[in-house]
């Protein structure tokens, strides 16, 4: 029949429907017998060399290979390969694979077969693989469903609940927070005013006794722009910064948000954004945030 440019074609089909059946010979037929075992073997050479697969004759000399039968891999090392992005009727896996040339452990030559690596950049020369076997085998190099590359890495979905009961101190702090007010301790000795309230001071090792009540105002001292999601967190990138609240010595730590991250900067007014007055509890989730408050900066 004519095809579009005028030339004319003929398809042709050559089938044997009751299958080609063909010899295998010693060689070849104890590989696939080995297959059909489970087992990859190769043939050695007069030099010592080890064929995968087999052959009856060194393709180095031409002379006959020894009678002595070598089991290798069943792991390898890939040596070339080739992505197949769609795969056609007939090949071996229905997903994108690769084929590639491996080089079985033991072996002196490599063998061709299908790479089941899920993506093309998982798999390059020096990719160690093994076998996917099929339940079914029947002396066929088929009886190999495919290669895989080592397992390297694992997922492992990690989750730590635990409970957590806050001291004298940090009870008194977080009693404070869920009636809206922040409280810090006050040094008789040196005069720092702590936030959280503390037990004793850091700098003299005095015993603090002494309840500060702070505004919800402060300067932000340093910052970090944070680029992996958290759902505490207005948007991402987001902001977690050092807050100095007015009239304290030392920072707390908390978000800061209605600011692109890009804006945020050291001596940045902020006041803190409080959640609904019905939702506040004992924690420090009662803040939302701190958001600028549009005051002059300040010198740090």
């Amino acid at each position: 029949m004519p095809s579009e440019s005028g030339a004319l074609v003929a398809r042709h089909v050559l089938e044997f429907p009751g299958g080609y059946t063909r010899t295998t010979g010693p060689v070849i037929g104890r590989f696939l017998t080995e297959l059909r075992a489970g087992r990859i073997v190769g043939v050695r050479t007069a030099e010592g060399r080890v064929l995968v697969p087999p052959l009856e004759y060194d393709p180095a000399t031409g002379d006959a290979v020894t009678s002595e039968y070598v089991e290798v891999g069943p792991a390898g090392t890939v040596t070339a390969c080739a992505w197949v992005h769609e795969p056609r009727p007939g090949h071996p896996l229905d997903r994108p694979f690769a084929w590639a040339t491996i080089k079985l452990d033991g072996a002196d030559t490599s063998l061709v077969h299908a790479v089941d690596a899920g993506n093309p950049k998982a798999l390059s020369p020096g990719t160690r693989v093994w076998p996917v076997w099929r339940q079914d085998r029947d002396g066929q190099i088929t009886d190999i469903s495919h290669f895989a590359p080592e397992v390297t890495k694992i997922v492992s979905h990690v989750r730590a609940e635990y409970r957590l009961q806050a001291g004298g101190a940090l009870g008194t702090f977080l009693e404070a927070i869920g009636r809206g007010v922040f409280i810090g301790g006050a040094c008789a000795t040196c005069g720092q005013v702590y936030v959280p309230f503390r037990g004793s001071c850091p700098e003299c090792g005095t015993v603090i006794t002494e309840q500060v009540e702070l505004p919800d105002t402060g300067t932000i001292t340093t910052f970090a722009i944070n680029n992996l999601p958290d759902p505490r967190a207005p948007e991402v990138p987001f902001v977690s910064a050092y807050i100095l609240l007015d009239g304290s010595d030392s920072p707390l730590i908390a978000l800061v948000g209605g600011v692109p991250a890009h804006e945020v900067r050291q001596g940045m007014r902020v006041r803190a954004e409080w959640i609904p007055r019905e939702e506040w509890t004992p924690s420090l989730a009662n803040v939302r945030w701190f958001a600028p408050t549009g005051e002059p900066d300040v010198e740090l």
